[in-house]
């Protein structure tokens, strides 16, 4: 793994999912001796089901629908 000329490092997907860690998730950078060790940042205002609702906000705006067209669609389920 190479850091990218941003600085940037990709954490492997087994230890996103492991962890819990959504984009946006905020995180905690320690130095432990030569090392450098992340993790979920301890005081995090957001919970998880906090981040995904924030990261699906917005993404159904293609169709205005009313709160009738809505109620429907949900009673119909």
């Amino acid at each position: 793994m190479r850091i990218t000329t941003k600085g940037q490092v990709t954490i492997p997907q087994e230890f996103r999912e492991k962890l819990g860690l959504l984009p946006h998730t905020e995180v905690e950078w320690e130095l432990d001796g030569d090392s450098v060790r992340l993790r979920r940042a301890r005081k995090s205002k957001r919970d998880r089901g906090t981040q995904i609702v924030e990261h699906l906000r917005g993404t159904a705006t293609d169709k205005r629908w009313t709160t009738d067209e809505i109620m429907k669609m949900t009673r119909e389920w």
